[in-house]
C-alpha cells in the first residue's frame, strides 16, 4: 500500500464511526457485482449513518478518490463495483425507519432489503410494488439507483413510480432534499441549474425519449419538464450512483391483494406468447411474465403443454374473487393457448415462481452445460412489438453463431437473456462487441430502450448514442456535471462510459483447460476446469437470503444467515476464490489466509449445491482448497481429531467404557478437547458398549451375503439389500442400525452387510485430506466388488455418508475408476430402499405429529421425496424444518465454531422443536443433528428407522396381548 493510500485509510478511520477496510479480502469481495465486469476498489466503507456518509465523502474529496454506492451487489450491468471507495450500505444503514399506513408510505435507509420492507408493511395489508427476482437480497438503495422493476410492474410500475422523496448527499457534501419538484433552496446552484437545463431544451426533452413502460436507459430528464411537475425525484431515480449518495428515501406502498391466483398459459412458441402478452393487460393482471422451453428445461414437465408460457397472476378481494378473475382472463386468452393451469394454492405457486426467479442463474448454463453470460440483458420494446422483436433477436443470435434463452416481463415488453458469449479470448470478445452493437441497433429500430430494467452501467452505456443521439448525450453530460462537477460519483457509468469490452472479470483467470490449476476433484459438470467451476457464481446472491425470506425452506447459506457478512456467503467465498486465481489482490494462491479464513465458517452443508441457481458447490471447493492449503504443512489439530475419526473410533471401541468414564471427568475431558482442537463448550459423545457391526456379527439369524442374489432375481426370493455400516451408525448410534434391520426385515427384505469394514471417506473430504480420502474410497471399492458385481443396493442410514457415496466419491475418483459410478448408483436412503424394494409393505400406523430437520446433505444431494411419502403412509404428520442444524459433522465440534454452530440451530431447528406438540416424534436422520438437539436442546431425536421400529414393536405387543 502506498503512503497516500495508508493516509487515506487512516483519515477515513478517524472520520467514520462505521467500518473501514482496506485489506485484500474486503476489497476482493466487492470487485464484482452480478455482471461481466470487475473493478478493483481502493477500500470499502460501511457507514453507520448519514453523518458517516458525509464524513467519508469529505475525506474522499480531499484525496481525490471516487465513490461507488453499493447495496446487495446484484446489479447485472456493472454499476456496483468501482476503482475508488465502495460505500457498503448493507452492514448498518439497513433499517425501515417508519411506516405510515394512512399515507401508505415508508421511510427507509438505502441498505434495507426489499423483503424486509415488505415484511414490515405486511401487517397493514400493504406492500412495495416493484419486486425484482432478487427481492430477498436486493436493497432499496440499489433499486432506486437502477430503477428496478420486477414482475409486478404491469400493475404497480417501476421503482421511480413508487418513490416519494429522497435525501441525497452530493460528492461535495451538499445535502439535497428531493420531494416532488426541483430541489429546495438549500442548494440554489442545483435548483436553478436543473430548471435552466430543462427550459433550454424543451423540444428535445419532449421528443427525444421513446414512449414505452420500461424505458430505463440514460437519465430521465423528461421528468424535469414543467408539464411533468419538474420531478427531480424521478430524474434522480435510475442514475446508478453517478449523481449523489442516497441516505434515506420515502417510498409509496400499495394495498396487497387479499388473494392471488396464478394462471399459467401455454403457447406454441415464444413469439406466440410474446404477441399475446400485451392483449392481457386490459384485464388488470398483476404479472405477465414469459419464458420458453429452452430456459425452463426439465421443469417443463410441471407446466401445461406448450413451447413457451406466460405466468399471469391476478388478485382478488378473496380466493373466490381471484379465481373468478383468473377464469375470465383464461377465457380472454383462449386464442393460441395450447394448455393452461390455474394455481390457487400458495405452495405450488411458490414452486412455479421459483422457476422464473431462478432464471437469472439457471440461464447461465446452456442445455449442453456450456456457459452463458449477461451483457445484453433487459432491453425493452413497446409491448405490442415484442413478438416481432424476439423473432428478429433470435435471427440475430443465429447470424452471430450465438445462443440464448430470452425470458422476462413480456407484459412490459422487457426481455432478459443470457448468451453463450466466449469472453475468455480475444476473438470471442470481439464477437461480443459486434453482437452488442448490432443488438443495440435492433432495439432502437423497434422503438425500444437498451435498458428496460437494472440500468445501463458499463454493459450498455457506450451504446446510448445509438438510442438518443449526440445532442441528448451532451445533455446527459451536462446533467451529470450539475450534480457532480468533480466527477467523483461512480465514474465510467452512463456519462463518459468505459467500453463494454473492458474490465471483463474473466480476463484475469487462467485460460480454460490450462494445467496451471491442478486439482483433485474432477468437476464433471465443468469439464474438470476449476476456474470454470468458480465462474459458476454470477453474483445473483441467492446465498444472501435469510430464513425469514424463504420461510425456512432452503439451507444456503447458514453462516451468512448468522453473521450477515459477505465473506461468509457462498458468493463472497466464490469471489475470494476468483481473486485467488487471478492473483492480483489475493496474491498467495492456495496459501491465501483470506480465503482460508472465509472458508473457516463454511459448514460444508452442501446447501448451495441445490439452492444456488447455478449449482455452486462450496463444500467441494472448500475441500479442494484445504487440500492444497495444508499440503505438506502441519494442519489444525481438529483435522487430525475429526478427519481421522473413523480410525480413532475403531481403536476406541474395545475400551469404550473406560473412555466414557474418562470423558465424564471434567479435567480429562478438557484436556482431550484441547489436544483435539475441539470446542470446549461441547460435550464428548458417549460411546456405545456394543457397536452395530459387533451386534450384527453376533446375531444368530444372519445369513451372510449372497453375491449372486440380485433383488427379485429368483422366483419367490426375498430382495436382498446391503445395509451400509457407516462410522456414525456403527460406533456412535448403533440403535439406528438395529432399528433399520428390524424394519427392513419386517418389510420382507433380506439384509446383509459388507464382508469387510468400509468407509465413504467423508471425514477426510470435509477436512480437505483428499489424498487419504481417495485411498479410503478405493479400498472401499475393492472390498465392495462382489456386492457391486451382484447389483445389490446399498442402504445408507446416515445422510451425510449417503451423499458422500453418491456425489463426493465419484467426483473425486472420476471416470478413471468406473466402479465409483456403479457404487453411487447403488446407494439408497432408508426410505428409498423401502419404496423401491418393498413397494407393497405397509408401515405401522403411528398417527402422531413429527418435528425435526431434513438433513442438509439429504436436501442438497439425495432429496427427501421418498421420506415424505413414507412418513405420510405411517401417519407421521407435519413438516420438518429446512436450514442446517449447525453441527454439520466436524464443523460444530471444532474450536472457534461453537457460537456460529449454536446460532444456526437457533434459526429454525430449536425453535421448531420447542414449539412442537408434546407428543410429537422428534426426527433427525443425521447423527450430527441428533447430537445438536441433545446438547443444545436437551431433546432426544431419533432416526426414522427407530420411530418405525417402535411402531412395529407396539403392533407386535398389541397382537400378543390380543
Amino acid at each position: 500500500m502506498t503512503v497516500e493510500l495508508a493516509e487515506l485509510e487512516e483519515s477515513l478511520r478517524s472520520a467514520v464511526r462505521g467500518t473501514v477496510a482496506f485489506d485484500a479480502g474486503s476489497r476482493a469481495l466487492v470487485t464484482m457485482d452480478a455482471s461481466n465486469y470487475r473493478r478493483v476498489p481502493v477500500g470499502v466503507v460501511a457507514p453507520a449513518d448519514a453523518d458517516d456518509v458525509a464524513a467519508a465523502l469529505a475525506v474522499c474529496r480531499a484525496y481525490g478518490q471516487p465513490v461507488v454506492p453499493r447495496g446487495g451487489g446484484t446489479s447485472i450491468a456493472g454499476q456496483a463495483s468501482g476503482s475508488g471507495i465502495v460505500l457498503d450500505f448493507t452492514r448498518s444503514m439497513n433499517a425501515v425507519l417508519d411506516v405510515d399506513p394512512e399515507a401508505r408510505t415508508a421511510r427507509v435507509q438505502p441498505g434495507v432489503v426489499l423483503d424486509d420492507l415488505r415484511a414490515a408493511v405486511a401487517p397493514y395489508g400493504l406492500t412495495f410494488g416493484p419486486d425484482p427476482s432478487t427481492h430477498s437480497r436486493c436493497t432499496l438503495g440499489g433499486m432506486i439507483g437502477n430503477n428496478a422493476c420486477g414482475s409486478h410492474s404491469v400493475a404497480w410500475g417501476t421503482t421511480a413510480d413508487n418513490v416519494r422523496s429522497l435525501d441525497v448527499l452530493t460528492y461535495r457534501g451538499e445535502r439535497v432534499l428531493l420531494h416532488g419538484g426541483l430541489p429546495g433552496e438549500a442548494v440554489p446552484r442545483l435548483r436553478e441549474g436543473l430548471r435552466a437545463l430543462a427550459d433550454g431544451h424543451l423540444a428535445l426533452l419532449r421528443t427525444g425519449f421513446p414512449r414505452l413502460p420500461r424505458r430505463i436507459s440514460g437519465y430521465a430528464l423528461d421528468s424535469l419538464l414543467p408539464e411533468r411537475g419538474r420531478d427531480a425525484v424521478r430524474a434522480f431515480a435510475g442514475s446508478e450512483g453517478t449523481l449523489g449518495v442516497l441516505t434515506e428515501a420515502t417510498v409509496r406502498l400499495v394495498p396487497a391483494p387479499a388473494a392471488r391466483v396464478l394462471v399459467v398459459l401455454g403457447y406454441r412458441d415464444e413469439a406466440a406468447a410474446a404477441e399475446a402478452a400485451h392483449l392481457l393487460l386490459p384485464h388488470g393482471p398483476l404479472t405477465v411474465e414469459g419464458m420458453a422451453a429452452d430456459l425452463v428445461g426439465d421443469a417443463a414437465g410441471s407446466l401445461p403443454p406448450g413451447g413457451a408460457w406466460l405466468f399471469v397472476e391476478v388478485g382478488g378481494d378473496d380466493p373466490g374473487h381471484a379465481r373468478a378473475r383468473a377464469g375470465q382472463l383464461h377465457r380472454a386468452a383462449a386464442d393460441g393457448v395450447t394448455g393452461h393451469a390455474v394455481v390457487a394454492d400458495p405452495a405450488p405457486q411458490r414452486a412455479l415462481w421459483r422457476i422464473r426467479e431462478d432464471a437469472a442463474g439457471t440461464a447461465t448454463r446452456m442445455p449442453d452445460g456450456s456457459e452463458a453470460w449477461p451483457g445484453w440483458e433487459d432491453c425493452a420494446v413497446p409491448p405490442a412489438r415484442l413478438g416481432a422483436y424476439l423473432r428478429d433477436f433470435r435471427a440475430l443470435l443465429a447470424a452471430h453463431g450465438l445462443r440464448g434463452a430470452p425470458y422476462g416481463h413480456f407484459g412490459d415488453g422487457c426481455v432478459h437473456v443470457r448468451i453463450d458469449f466466449d469472453l475468455l479470448d480475444q476473438a470471442g470478445i470481439a464477437r461480443f462487441r459486434r453482437f452488442s452493437e448490432a443488438a443495440a441497433d435492433l432495439v432502437v429500430s423497434h422503438g425500444g430502450s437498451l435498458s428496460g430494467e437494472h440500468g445501463d452501467g458499463q454493459a450498455r452505456a457506450e451504446m446510448l448514442p445509438k438510442m438518443y443521439g449526440p445532442e441528448m448525450i451532451t445533455l446527459f453530460s451536462d446533467f451529470k456535471e450539475l450534480w457532480d462537477p468533480d466527477r467523483g460519483m461512480n465514474p465510467g457509468m452512463l456519462v463518459r462510459p468505459e467500453a463494454i469490452d473492458s474490465n471483463l472479470r474473466f480476463a484475469v483467470l487462467p485460460a480454460p483447460k490450462s494445467r496451471a490449476v491442478d486439482v483433485e476433484f474432477t468437476y464433471p459438470d465443468d469439464a474438470g476446469d476449476f476456474p470454470a467451476a468458480i465462474r459458476r457464481c454470477v453474483g445473483v446472491a441467492k446465498c444472501r437470503t435469510t430464513a425469514a425470506h424463504t420461510g425456512g425452506s432452503s439451507v444456503m447459506c447458514p453462516s451468512f444467515r448468522v453473521t450477515g457478512e459477505e465473506r461468509h456467503s457462498t458468493r463472497g467465498r466464490a469471489r475470494l476464490l476468483h481473486e485467488m486465481l487471478a492473483g492480483q489482490i489475493v496474491r498467495d494462491g492456495w496459501r491465501s489466509t483470506e480465503v482460508r479464513d472465509a472458508l473457516d465458517l463454511c459448514l460444508s452443508c452442501k446447501g448451495c449445491r441445490s439452492d444456488c441457481p447455478v449449482g455452486v458447490d462450496m463444500a467441494t471447493y472448500k475441500a479442494e482448497f484445504l487440500h492444497h492449503h495444508y499440503r505438506r504443512r502441519l494442519r489444525p489439530r481438529a483435522h487430525y481429531a475429526m478427519g481421522w475419526l473413523p480410525v480413532w473410533l475403531r481403536v476406541a471401541a474395545p475400551v469404550a467404557g473406560v473412555l466414557n468414564r474418562l470423558g465424564r471427568t471434567r479435567s480429562i475431558a478438557w484436556l482431550m478437547k484441547r489436544l483435539g482442537g475441539l470446542a470446549l463448550e461441547r460435550e464428548l459423545p458417549e460411546l456405545p458398549s456394543e457397536t452395530f457391526t459387533r451386534w450384527w456379527d453376533s446375531r444368530p439369524t444372519n445369513e451372510g451375503p449372497l453375491p449372486d442374489s440380485r433383488p427379485d432375481s429368483r422366483p419367490g426370493s426375498r430382495p436382498t439389500v446391503v445395509l451400509w455400516p457407516d462410522t456414525f451408525t456403527d460406533h456412535l448410534s448403533p440403535a439406528a442400525g438395529r432399528a433399520a434391520v428390524r424394519v427392513l426385515e419386517a418389510a420382507g427384505l433380506r439384509v446383509t452387510t459388507p464382508p469387510q469394514a468400509v468407509c465413504c471417506g467423508l471425514t477426510w473430504v470435509s477436512t480437505g485430506q483428499l489424498t487419504r480420502a481417495k485411498a479410503v474410497m478405493r479400498r472401499t471399492l475393492d472390498r465392495l466388488a462382489p456386492l457391486l458385481d451382484a447389483g445389490l443396493p446399498l442402504v445408507v442410514l446416515e445422510p451425510s455418508c449417503a451423499a458422500a457415496l453418491r456425489a463426493d466419491l465419484p467426483e473425486l475418483l472420476g471416470p478413471g475408476d468406473p466402479r465409483a459410478a456403479r457404487l453411487a448408483a447403488a446407494v439408497r436412503t432408508f426410505a428409498e430402499a423401502l419404496e423401491e424394494f418393498a413397494p407393497d409393505w405397509e408401515p405401522p400406523r403411528l398417527d402422531r405429529p413429527v418435528v425435526g430437520q431434513t438433513h442438509c446433505h439429504q436436501h442438497a444431494v439425495l432429496g427427501d421425496a421418498a421420506d415424505r411419502r413414507l412418513r405420510e403412509r405411517a401417519g407421521l404428520s407435519g413438516e420438518l424444518t429446512g436450514g442446517c442444524c449447525g453441527l454439520a459433522g466436524n464443523f460444530g465440534f471444532e474450536a472457534g465454531h461453537f457460537e456460529v454452530s449454536a446460532a444456526c440451530a437457533e434459526e429454525a431447528l430449536l425453535p421448531a422443536v420447542r414449539a412442537a406438540h408434546p407428543g410429537a416424534a422428534v426426527l433427525a436422520d443425521g447423527f450430527s443433528c441428533r447430537t445438536q438437539l441433545a446438547q443444545l436442546g436437551g431433546v432426544r431425536a431419533r432416526h426414522l428407522a427407530e420411530v418405525l421400529a417402535d411402531g412395529l414393536d407396539a403392533d407386535a405387543a398389541q397382537s400378543g396381548h390380543a
